[in-house]
């Protein structure tokens, strides 16, 4: 191996290692003759006059760098630019030396000689020299070139980052997680369009299946239909006063059911007609409005056997109360149908025609009486339903506060019916009306007295729950008599024959058309024995008997045919 510092190199006898340039390549030149003191490097930003100063100025001051490095008790030696005979045994080192006062800018230091820049003929010849002299060493390496195997632009940093693969890594991960972003919002449309169906297919089974239990499809009958129907019969619970508004200035009376439906959260007005048949307590037939005018006694008892309710007690308003009552809520709105006129003699104001009208106390009584010549009793009845209806509309819905109004006007109430139980029942019904949970309906009755068939299924069965079995316990069997026989004679003497018997008289009418044989009818199983009663009563055979839907509501039903003779 060519050692540059090898002792019998001719060469490198004259030839010493004095740095690196800036490429990292090792400077040969002439080793100076004596030892001067360490220069210290130039100042930053100082410009060297030759292109050799600068590495060594920088070799200087990395030397000093690593002097100042060193521990403490660490002596340096100083640097030795000549052979001694003890260095041929050893390569020379560079030992760094602490830097002298710096020098005058832009100059090398004086004591240090300037370096040579090493001759490439010298070179040449000396590798001649040394290969003559010793023909098996390799030749030294020419000092303009790096060593043999490696270069500069070979060397790098391993662990560099590669800003390519960085980029490539990133657009990886951006469009995985997008991909994936997307696929997570498709399952989520999924799971969402899934849930959709699930809910609107348990909606469409669950109201299928409430209609079905309601008994509200048109071709299944659910036991929630039975049971609804047997409720509307009259299952329901309710609570009714009966008012009879009297005109105490021209005479006359008009009558209606408040009703309280407590199981339907419902109010109802029932307005009935003054021809309306009702019996006397002495068992013979009369009109309300006579039983009325002859002054209620046993008007509700009667009302109670026709139409099969139970009226809890009376309020008698005359008009004067009504007056009164309005004023207190502070008057009230209506829709007036037709405009009264003014009566100077009766003293009653003026109305007009038109929606929500608002009336005062005498407004109010002046247009609930009102009727025209030759106009209908119903007529008359809605006008008074409309007045009753504003009112409740008026009443303060707590029951105590209903009480004092009711106390406030001054009137001697029912002994059955005090002012506590009237202000509850009134602040009831009127929390129906102002909810418009409300009706008002006139019951229809036929010429004779009687009942219509319309009246008897729709208005007295829904609205007030009459039943055959519904009228005051302990009372008679109440036994309704249509005439089918053309013959009054014969209905005279059957009702004398009833009502000789016990039995509490309905009036029910006389039949569409006559029928031959006579009928006794019932609704309910547990009525025949009555039944068979009432038949032994007017001198029929057992056979006359039988299991019938009626429109007369009472216990049992008498169809009186032309058979029939009185005894």
């Amino acid at each position: 191996m060519n050692d540059p510092q090898d002792p019998y190199d001719p060469y490198a006898a004259q030839q010493q290692l004095i740095g690196y340039d800036s490429y990292g390549r090792p400077l040969y030149g002439q080793a100076p003759a004596q030892q001067p003191l360490q220069p210290a490097p130039p100042a930053y930003g100082q410009q060297y006059e030759t292109p050799y100063e600068q590495p060594y100025a920088q070799q200087s001051h990395a030397q000093q760098y690593d002097y100042e490095q060193q521990p403490q008790g660490y002596a340096p030696q100083a640097p030795s630019y000549g052979y001694d005979a003890r260095q041929q045994q050893q390569p020379q080192q560079w030992i760094p030396q602490q830097a002298a006062a710096p020098q005058a800018p832009g100059r090398p230091p004086a004591s240090v000689p300037e370096p040579r820049r090493p001759d490439p003929a010298d070179a040449a010849e000396a590798a001649e020299a040394a290969k003559a002299a010793d023909p098996g060493r390799a030749p030294a390496p020419s000092p303009a070139e790096p060593a043999a195997g490696y270069r500069t632009e070979q060397f790098a940093f391993l662990d560099q980052p590669d800003e390519d693969s960085e980029d490539v890594i990133d657009w990886l991960a951006f469009t995985e997680s997008r991909t994936e972003r997307r696929e997570e919002a498709r399952r989520r449309g999924r799971n969402r369009v899934v849930a959709l169906v699930v809910v609107l297919a348990l909606l469409l089974v669950g109201g299928l299946g409430w209609l079905w239990y309601a008994g509200k499809l048109p071709f299944l009958d659910g036991p929630g239909g039975k049971k609804a129907a047997a409720t509307s019969a009259g299952a329901q619970k309710r609570d009714m006063i009966v008012v009879h508004l009297r005109n105490t200035k021209r005479g006359g009376s008009s009558t209606a059911l408040l009703v309280d439906n407590v199981t339907a959260r419902q109010g109802a007005t029932v307005l009935l007609p003054n021809t309306l048949a009702v019996a006397k307590e002495d068992g013979t037939g009369t009109t309300l409005g006579k039983s009325v005018e002859d002054g209620g006694i046993g008007t509700r008892e009667a009302l109670d056997t026709v139409l099969g309710t139970r009226i809890g007690g009376t309020w008698r308003l005359d008009t004067p109360f009504l007056e009164r009552l309005v004023d207190l809520v502070g008057g009230i709105e209506a829709d007036t149908d037709t405009a009264v006129p003014a009566d100077d003699r009766a003293r009653t104001p003026a109305v007009g025609q038109g929606p929500r009208q608002s009336l005062t106390g005498a407004m109010a009584v002046a247009y609930a009486t009102y009727r025209a010549p030759g106009e209908p009793e119903a007529r008359q009845l809605e006008r008074t339903g409309r007045v009753l209806y504003a009112v409740l509309r008026k009443i303060p819905s707590d029951p105590k506060a209903a009480a004092t109004t009711v106390e406030s006007m001054g009137q001697i109430l029912d002994p059955g019916l005090d002012a506590q139980n009237l202000g509850g029942l009134l602040a009831r019904i009127g929390a129906h009306a102002k909810t418009a949970a409300y009706r008002t309906e006139v019951l229809s009755v036929k010429p004779d007295g009687g009942l219509t068939d319309d009246a008897s299924k729709k208005t007295v069965k829904e609205l007030l729950g009459g039943t055959v079995t519904a009228a005051q316990p302990g009372a008679a069997p109440r036994v309704g008599l249509k005439d089918a026989t053309g013959d009054e004679k014969a209905q005279i003497a059957a009702k004398a024959a009833l009502l000789n018997g016990g039995y509490a008289f309905v009036e029910g009418g006389k039949a569409d058309r006559p029928v031959p044989t006579t009928q006794i009818t019932y609704q309910d199983e547990g009525q025949r024995a009555r039944a068979v009663e009432v038949a032994k009563t007017l001198g029929l055979p057992e056979t006359a008997v039988k299991k019938a839907e009626s429109t007369v509501n009472a216990d049992v039903v008498v169809t009186l045919g032309k058979d029939w003779k009185p005894s």
